[in-house]
C-alpha cells in the first residue's frame, strides 16, 4: 500500500502517483527504442573485437592394438572408448553399442582371452592387447561352432544382443575348462559345466527378446553336452 502524504490547507500533494501509461506514449517509447537499436549495432561492429578464449584441443594418442588376428594403429581421443574405436575407427560394427553404461552386454568382446564390456573400458588402456570381436571368430563360408549353435537353436530373434552374446558364450567355455569358478560354482576344485554355471556366467548378457532358453541350448551343443532333445 502507497502512503501518501498530504499538507493541509489545499497545498499540494508532497508526492504525486506516476500518471497512467497512454497507448500514445507506449507507441513513442517503443519506436525510440526501435530507432537506437541500429546505433547501438554500429556500435558494437565499430568496437574492437575481444579475444576470444582459444578451445583447448584434446591431445591424441598413439594406439596400437591387434584386432581379429590384425594389427591396427589409431590416433585416438584419450577419451575414446573401446567400443567406439571398433565402431567408428575400425568400421567393426558387429560389436553392438545397446545401453553403452556395461549393463546389457551387447557390446561383449574378448580382450587377452578374458571377455570385457567395451563400452567400459578406454582404448588407450588396451595398448598392444589382442581383441577379438564377433568378425574374428568366423566368416559367413566358416562360421565359429557357437554360430553355428546359435543358428541351429535359434538363439535370437532380434540379433541385435548376439554379438554380445556369442563372445560371452566362447568365453563362458573357455572359463569353465580353464577352472575359474563362478557364483554358481558347488565345487570350487573341480569347476564342471552345468546349466546353473551356464545361466550364471551369462547373465550378464540381456536379451530382450527373451531367447534365453535357446541360448543355454546353444551353448550346451558346444560343449558337448547337447541332448537330442536340444539338436531337433
Amino acid at each position: 500500500m502507497i502512503a501518501l502524504r498530504f499538507l493541509w490547507r489545499g497545498q499540494e500533494e508532497e508526492h504525486r502517483m506516476p500518471e497512467p501509461l497512454t497507448r500514445r506514449g507506449l507507441l513513442q517509447g517503443s519506436a525510440a527504442a526501435a530507432a537506437a537499436i541500429p546505433v547501438l549495432g554500429d556500435a558494437q561492429a565499430a568496437a574492437p573485437a575481444r579475444p576470444q578464449r582459444q578451445k583447448e584441443q584434446a591431445q591424441m594418442s598413439a594406439v596400437g592394438l591387434t584386432v581379429n588376428g590384425r594389427e591396427v594403429h589409431l590416433q585416438l581421443d584419450p577419451r575414446t572408448t573401446l567400443l567406439d574405436a571398433l565402431r567408428e575407427h575400425l568400421h567393426l560394427t558387429g560389436t553392438k553399442k545397446g545401453c553403452d553404461h556395461g549393463q546389457c552386454g551387447a557390446c561383449t568382446v574378448i580382450v587377452e582371452g578374458r571377455r570385457i564390456n567395451s563400452c567400459l573400458t578406454l582404448a588407450v588402456m588396451h595398448e598392444g592387447d589382442h581383441v577379438t570381436t564377433i568378425e574374428g571368430l568366423g566368416t559367413p563360408e566358416k562360421l565359429h561352432p557357437m554360430q553355428r549353435a546359435f543358428i541351429t537353436h535359434d538363439g535370437y530373434q532380434c540379433g541385435y544382443c548376439t554379438p554380445g552374446q556369442i563372445c560371452s558364450a566362447v568365453a563362458v567355455l573357455e572359463e569353465i575348462e580353464a577352472g575359474i569358478p563362478s557364483h554358481a560354482t558347488e565345487d570350487l576344485d573341480r569347476v564342471a559345466f552345468s546349466e546353473s554355471e551356464v545361466r550364471e556366467r551369462m547373465s550378464g548378457n540381456i536379451c530382450r527378446c527373451a531367447a534365453y532358453p535357446n541360448i543355454v541350448a546353444a551353448i550346451r551343443e558346444v560343449a558337448g553336452h547337447g541332448t537330442a532333445e536340444d539338436k531337433a
